[in-house]
């Protein structure tokens, strides 16, 4: 499952909206019956067991083949993008060990990203996951708009996203060149309602 393709505030756990419980020594949401977490060192192994996939090279810009060093790359530039306060990153977890996939938020663009291994699909981990960054997004980072970049065949992701509450956007379809293929990505956005800002 593949979605397309940010300043904590010092405060020890916030609460209100679902309940996110937010620790900014190690960023933590724990909501909907996941846990996001930072990744770290332990998750190289499963994150190639999770990336290196012919879907994901297929609708990510991640590195394929996803071997031991592109994950420490890729883990290596989101440690950097975090401490940077330009992306989190967060393994998708039940029960905040077990990385089941990822999710990405993009702070300067507003975009979140998603993949969910292909060996725990079937779940809802994507739409829960989806739920949960977008509400801390909301609420925490107070972000007017969020996005996400789908492109038009990918049914799961788009099924994932009005799941979530994002809808179809009015912006004009962006069109990328990656890994040697040209393809279009239409725009899903989820603002917040006054009501629900509170």
């Amino acid at each position: 499952m593949f979605g397309a393709l940010f300043e904590v505030r010092p405060q020890s756990a916030i609460s209100g909206h679902n309940d996110v419980v937010m620790d900014t020594s190690s960023l933590r949401l724990t909501t909907h019956g996941l846990v996001l977490r930072e990744g770290t060192n332990d998750d190289l192994a499963v994150m190639q067991e999770l990336f290196d996939d012919p879907d994901v090279a297929y609708r990510t810009p991640l590195e394929s083949p996803f071997g031991q060093a592109a994950a420490l790359r890729y883990l290596r530039s989101a440690q950097q993008a975090r401490h940077a306060n330009d992306r989190i990153h967060l393994a998708i977890t039940t029960d905040g060990h077990q990385a089941l996939g990822e999710l990405l938020l993009n702070r300067a663009t507003g975009s979140i990203g998603y993949i969910v291994g292909a060996a725990h699909r079937g779940q809802r981990l994507a739409v829960r996951a989806l739920r949960t960054m977008t509400e801390f997004a909301d609420t925490t980072v107070a972000l007017p708009r969020v996005i996400l970049e789908i492109e038009p065949d990918n049914h799961p992701s788009i099924a994932v996203a009005r799941s979530a509450g994002f809808h179809p956007s009015s912006s004009a379809p962006e069109t990328v060149t990656d890994k040697g293929r040209t393809y279009g990505l239409l725009t899903w956005e989820h603002t917040l309602t006054t009501a629900e800002r509170g």
